[in-house]
């Protein structure tokens, strides 16, 4: 509404019609590449940042063993940008190897996240070209690695609304916990996209078939409360005390003794890469490798198959028209 430029475009792709015959779909591609290429220039210039800060999209704190990646996007409800793919799977590995006891991922502002920043989605889609739609993929099955494989205890704290990949990726968490505000919304039907983040296979065993069903098909938003009667959640927090309360408990937890005996007998296998930093406690460690451990591998066979699907999807007409239905009703607000 501010952007007089891409209001132009706008009302010269939305006078076309919205892909009404098959002749109109490169004309109706360049006009929305051109949109998107004028939001992101806004997004990319909208905030002066210190040439010295490691990441432009996160902001990260470690302080009292605790890491915590905090998504910092707040002027596009900390959507998932290209960027911030790439800077959440760098930050990961960073903690994984820091001297801290526990991670935690939040959001800034009001949002937790609104999910996947859907102007990298239509880029990659309208572009049609399966070198940059297999990049994409590739970004995605391996940010998904980086939590199934993250070696310590690793914390969510919702404090907003969680969309789309911000809500799949919560299975993957060994603690979840959320303000009474929160909400959860997976609208890939509605985008013509389908489940990531493992959510295939993790929310049917933590909810049951038919609650995840509801969720991942039929696009049902849960609230906080609901969200924890299912299992996805671990507790609630009223709003005004949410960051009080959940700090005090996190700060309990990474009280407990970083270091552990070095047992000989765990030299080996996969539990040997935990050994290789002393300062992570490897009570924490290994109890989190025997309960995750297990799952690693069809975790990450599922991701797979799913990353599979997102590839056909990608450039699907489904898929475009669903993203474009979606920046229409965006451009009237």
């Amino acid at each position: 509404m501010v952007d007089s430029a891409s209001k132009l475009k706008w009302g010269a792709w939305n006078s076309t019609g919205l892909l009404s015959k098959d002749n109109d779909r490169q004309r109706n591609v360049k006009l929305v590449s051109s949109l998107v290429i004028s939001e992101r220039f806004n997004q990319e210039h909208s905030v002066s940042r210190s040439s010295h800060q490691k990441y432009e999209t996160l902001q990260i704190t470690c302080q009292d063993n605790i890491t915590k990646i905090i998504m910092n996007r707040p002027e596009k409800k900390n959507a998932v940008s290209t960027k911030m793919y790439n800077e959440i799977i760098e930050a990961l590995e960073d903690a994984g190897r820091d001297d801290s006891v526990l991670t935690v991922l939040t959001g800034s502002g009001d949002y937790f996240s609104s999910g996947n920043d859907l102007g990298n989605a239509i880029a990659h889609s309208l572009n049609s070209q399966e070198e940059r739609i297999r990049d994409s993929i590739i970004m995605i099955r391996k940010f998904v690695g980086k939590f199934i494989d993250f070696p310590k205890p690793l914390i969510a704290m919702v404090n907003g609304p969680a969309i789309g990949i911000a809500v799949t990726i919560l299975g993957l968490f060994d603690l979840v916990y959320a303000t009474d505000g929160a909400t959860f919304n997976t609208p890939f039907s509605q985008l013509g996209q389908c489940p990531e983040g493992c959510s295939s296979y993790t929310f049917p065993k933590i909810m049951g078939l038919g609650k995840a069903t509801e969720v991942l098909l039929f696009n049902k938003k849960l609230t906080a409360r609901e969200a924890c009667d299912l299992g996805l959640v671990t507790e609630v927090f009223p709003d005004s005390t949410f960051q009080q309360e959940v700090g005090a408990k996190l700060k309990a937890y990474a009280s407990l003794p970083k270091n552990g005996n070095r047992d000989p007998l765990y030299s080996g296998g996969r539990t040997s890469i935990f050994l290789k930093d002393p300062s992570i406690p490897m009570s924490l460690t290994f109890s989190k490798q025997l309960i995750r451990g297990v799952e690693k591998e069809k975790l990450h066979t599922v991701c797979d198959q799913e990353c599979e699907l997102l590839t056909e999807r990608a450039s699907s007409d489904e898929s475009i028209n669903a993203i474009l239905s979606f920046f229409k009703k965006k451009a009237k607000l």
